[in-house]
């Protein structure tokens, strides 16, 4: 594992350590059904927000502790079927500096297969996010076994009072399925009052989706 700091990870438990989990208003998430939403994401500011979730409030799932990242008892966030797109907007309680992120998707193909991120942009919604430049976006590998996490250009992560994570494809199934996404980082002292919830499309618009973009940043395995 590639780490941003001056120690041996051999000795500490880095990705646990520096896990950005705490900061996020978890508990806190209550559903709320929008059907196309023009602006989703700006009347429910400082929120949890998932687009194209099939099953409501499931978004809430893959936010857990590092050591937990395999556990699938608690559920998974799986989009709609026969449409592979899911857009996230998660908050902090404080402001954060993003370090790296990792993703644990789906077997059989519904794994994400790329995703963009935009920070400190509220009412994003799918067409947005297709047209907005991101801050970085990656190609990503199949990682069952949460092993790989993608580095962030750590200079533009800094300050970020809310990440918006854009998964637009997968691996070929009928459905993109994510168990576990981790940010690593550092919080500041920047304390935020979050307020969660949870928006959902109900019926997608096939419309809304689909651009191609180009990709960047790399990727190092975790022990």
């Amino acid at each position: 594992m590639a780490c941003l700091h001056d120690h041996s990870c051999e000795d500490h438990n880095c990705a646990a350590d520096w896990s950005l989990y705490n900061h996020i208003d978890v508990p806190k998430v209550r559903s709320l059904s929008l059907r196309h939403p023009s602006h989703p994401f700006s009347s429910v500011a400082r929120s949890v927000v998932a687009l194209n979730e099939s099953v409501p409030g499931s978004v809430k799932s893959v936010f857990k502790p590092w050591e937990r990242r395999l556990d699938t008892s608690g559920g998974f966030l799986e989009s709609n079927e026969g449409d592979p797109e899911l857009l996230i907007f998660i908050p902090f309680t404080s402001d954060v500096k993003i370090k790296s992120i990792s993703v644990v998707g789906g077997a059989d193909g519904t794994s994400p297969s790329r995703m963009r991120a935009f920070i400190n942009r509220e009412g994003i919604d799918f067409s947005d996010a297709q047209n907005m430049q991101p801050v970085q976006e990656w190609e990503l590998a199949e990682n069952l076994q949460g092993v790989l996490e993608y580095q962030t250009r750590y200079s533009r992560f800094q300050g970020v009072a809310n990440l918006t994570l854009h998964f637009s494809d997968n691996f070929g199934g009928d459905t993109t399925k994510i168990y576990y996404i981790g940010l690593r980082g550092e919080a500041t002292q920047n304390k935020r009052d979050v307020v969660a919830t949870i928006v959902y499309e109900v019926m997608p618009n096939p419309s809304d989706h689909k651009t191609k973009s180009e990709t960047g940043g790399g990727f190092s395995h975790v022990e």
